[in-house]
């Protein structure tokens, strides 16, 4: 049984072992969703924090909101050729916003504690109640509070107020604008449990039992001093209490105090990728019983060596990693709880079991996510540290506030089994400088001082001998595009652990070999598991980039589209990361978008191969087309009209992969997949017909009535067999009746500048997206779609 050290001796030896620990998201029972009712207007607003600001022409609306995937003013896109961010935030235009909402506190929480929570607020956000100012917060991805209490009126109409400022260059990718996650409003105690104040973490773990150690922060906000009474619980994943210990304790006025309590779980269940059980500690406050404080969390062991690579409960795990941006496609911004889960769920059932949330701390609900599905998550912090990126960026503001952003990042999301990493940032400039490595140990000193049970990571570029000091700050090295490298740095530096933090796809294979091969390199991070908004073209124009590659604005470089719907690569990794994979696609005769007029650097390697998955190619009948069979059966067999046209083996030394040349007709290409002379799959491409009809298809079939959960209802245009007509672009409207309304609309085609909200959409591939969220009404929702000279296709979806 591997031993498990304290944290400060495992720096002295040449294996890094981290102590196993419970994990997880905080809630309280006196913590209400503050999303619904707010105003909004899109400029500036002079006075728009007083009290008596006249807002009855501002627009009504409720949050999650990004105002920079609504339509521009008098137009029907949110796309700009001259929009300031250009490429790099796919042409989208951010400004400043300003926000209100009127709310009402009855005199029965007199004597209580006001706190508003700001899950997220992209950038440079001003808050105000009943016109007096609370205070700042630039950074756009890290949580925040603040205390209201003082500026309260009981029994009266209460304003807040919150200024927005998106202004210049100062993202690498898409930020989107405004308040795109949850408020909330904390109606607190005098005495009460501090902003995420409870860290769980154990002291010992066996096959039968856990010691867990549970420290809770207790805040006395009275002007005396005060007793206070705390039943801690803890429930197992069926809601049965396990244990629990009350403890007592005088705090100071004006003061705090960290009650540390002590448990022994017995036959605890361990968190894992496959099976993510949770549990669940519980802070009752005796003296006012509603004042409770939920907290989720796992229980699991992590540890990193050269020798094992990770292991999660002593048991060796590669990193089937994916970086993914925050931006949920054609919702902009908005972290709708179940577009976080969705994202998660998608990325899994593809194979995925780590993400890195490239470059920023993820929403909260992103990680509840990981948690419930059994997901990996390297958590990172920022993109750029004292250095400029863009002229308007982080770097800005990091000195004053690297401290106070590390800590929410850290405290917010310790208690998570999903988070196995903390990543201090990206492709810092002059990484070889001793004042940036003084910076990166400064950092990395910081995250270990607030929690010393994980270790902290980089993404590097670049690397070689003149990245020593910086590799000696963190704990295991992230390599960005460093593939050629592992073996000679092994060589030099043995003891290091490394991973991928970002890959090419187009070397997919080449990679994964490397992390099945080597002990020390313990996962692959491609650029990107999902596709995003900005960076526009990487996977296809590439770099540098250009003013006219407009209309593009998707990066077009993910294995998952910005709709949720598999790519040729990802299919691709199917092959590597699973048994028994088949799937297949064709080169298309014409290139899929027009290259001749740009010519990318040799470098950049985003780009997938241009294939498409239709056997529709009228005009070049008998004419030969490049045929691609992505596989890990033993061999494969190819089939045209029920012809067979060989077999050809795909394993490692063909890279996975079958290449014919086919020459067209139309009717059935079919592929046989064999193991062990036995057929153990086939994948087929059937020439489409004539558009006889509109197939609708929901993620779902029920959503619940609370205003915030969604429904993604794919439409197809089919012939009359049901096959999708991979050519048509027709423009689908759509309608709905019943208790929802239509949020958002895409259809993934990177150079479509389309409305992301208006009620309709042009196929691309023969598709489109549409995305629904619930009323607070229970009820039936018919949504139906049409397309000119088709039968009218619909859907009944059941919000309740």
């Amino acid at each position: 049984m591997k031993i498990l050290l304290p944290y400060h001796l495992v720096l002295l030896i040449a294996t890094f072992v981290i102590m196993p620990f419970f994990t997880g998201a905080q809630t309280n029972k006196n913590v209400a969703l503050f999303d619904d009712n707010w105003l909004f207007f899109r400029g500036s607003a002079l006075g728009g924090e007083r009290v008596e600001y006249n807002d009855a022409a501002w627009r009504s609306i409720d949050l999650p909101h990004d105002w920079s995937i609504e339509d521009l003013p008098n137009t029907k896109s949110p796309f700009d050729m001259g929009a300031i961010s250009q490429v790099n935030g796919g042409f989208t235009t951010g400004g400043i916003g300003w926000y209100r909402k009127h709310f009402k506190i009855t005199a029965a929480d007199t004597g209580k504690r006001f706190v508003f929570q700001f899950d997220g607020v992209y950038m440079n956000c001003d808050v105000w109640v009943n016109g007096k100012r609370l205070g700042i917060h630039p950074y756009g991805y890290t949580s925040f509070t603040f205390d209201a209490t003082e500026q309260i009126k009981f029994g009266a109409d209460n304003v807040i107020a919150v200024r927005v400022r998106n202004e210049g260059e100062n993202s690498r990718w898409y930020s989107g604008s405004g308040i795109y996650r949850h408020v909330w409003m904390k109606v607190l105690e005098p005495l009460h449990v501090g902003q995420w104040g409870t860290q769980i973490t154990t002291t010992a773990i066996t096959n039968t039992s856990a010691k867990l150690h549970v420290k809770t922060r207790i805040e006395n906000k009275t002007k005396a001093t005060s007793s206070i009474a705390i039943l801690t619980s803890i429930f197992d994943w069926s809601g049965k209490v396990v244990a629990k210990q009350i403890s007592e304790q005088i705090i100071k006025a004006e003061s705090y105090f960290e009650i540390d309590q002590d448990f022994l779980i017995l036959n605890p269940v361990l968190w894992s990728v496959e099976n993510p059980t949770l549990y669940k500690v519980v802070t009752t406050n005796l003296d006012e019983i509603k004042d409770e404080q939920e907290t989720t969390f796992g229980i699991r062991t992590i540890s990193f060596d050269a020798s094992n690579g990770f292991q999660l409960n002593g048991k060796t795990v590669k990193l089937k990693g994916g970086c993914v941006h925050h931006d949920n496609g054609p919702l902009g911004s908005k972290a709708y709880d179940r577009a976080e889960e969705r994202k998660v769920e998608l990325l899994k059932a593809s194979g995925f079991n780590a993400i890195r949330t490239s470059h920023n701390p993820p929403s909260p609900a992103f990680l509840d996510a990981c948690d419930r599905l059994g997901m990996l998550v390297i958590d990172e912090a920022f993109d750029c540290w004292e250095t400029k990126k863009n002229p308007q960026d982080y770097s800005l503001y990091f000195r004053e506030w690297w401290q106070r952003d590390i800590e929410s990042m850290v405290l917010r999301d310790r208690n998570h089994p999903s988070i196995i990493m903390w990543s201090t940032g990206n492709e810092i400039p002059n990484r070889d400088k001793p004042e940036v490595v003084a910076v990166s140990k400064k950092l990395t000193d910081f995250i270990h001082q607030l929690d010393p049970t994980r270790p902290v990571t980089c993404g590097v570029n670049g690397v070689e001998a003149n990245k020593d000091p910086l590799f000696k700050t963190l704990d295991v090295a992230g390599y960005n595009y460093a593939l050629d490298k592992y073996e000679s740095e092994n060589k030099r530096v043995p003891d290091r652990v490394v991973f991928a933090a970002e890959s090419f796809p187009s070397q997919a294979f080449d990679y994964w070999m490397a992390v099945e091969d080597h002990p020390f390199v313990i996962g692959d991070f491609v650029w990107t598991a999902w596709d995003y908004i900005g960076e526009a073209s990487i996977g296809w124009l590439g770099y540098p980039q250009r003013q006219n590659f407009y209309p593009w604005n998707l990066a077009f470089c993910g294995d998952i589209d910005v709709c949720g719907w598999k790519r040729p690569q990802s299919y691709y990794r199917d092959a590597l990361w699973k048994p028994n994979q088949l799937s297949l696609f064709v080169k298309p005769p014409k290139p899929s978008f027009d290259t001749a007029t740009f010519k990318k650097e040799e470098w950049a390697h985003w780009e997938w191969r241009d294939a498409v998955a239709h056997w529709n190619f009228n005009g070049h009948v008998g004419k030969p087309l490049p045929v691609e069979v992505y596989s890990s059966c033993e061999e494969v067999e190819l089939f045209l009209n029920g012809k067979s046209l060989g077999k050809k083996p795909t394993n490692r030394s063909t890279k996975f992969m079958a290449l014919f040349d086919v020459p067209y007709t139309a009717g059935q290409l079919k592929v046989i997949g064999y193991s062990n002379g036995k057929k153990v799959n086939e994948s087929i491409l059937q020439t489409a017909t004539k558009a006889t009809q509109i197939k609708l298809n929901s993620d779902r079939n029920a959503i619940k009535a609370d205003g915030q959960d969604l429904c993604y209802i794919t439409v197809e245009i089919q012939d009359s067999k049901g096959i999708r007509l991979p050519n048509a672009e027709d423009l689908l409207q759509f309608k709905i009746d019943g208790p929802a309304t239509i949020v958002a609309v895409g259809n993934a085609n990177p150079t479509s500048v389309e409305s992301c909200q208006l009620p309709q959409r042009k196929a691309w591939q023969g598709r489109c997206l549409l995305i629904i969220k619930s009323s607070k009404k229970a009820g039936l929702i018919k949504l139906t779609a049409t397309v000119k000279n088709l039968p009218v296709g619909q859907i009944i979806i059941q919000s309740k």
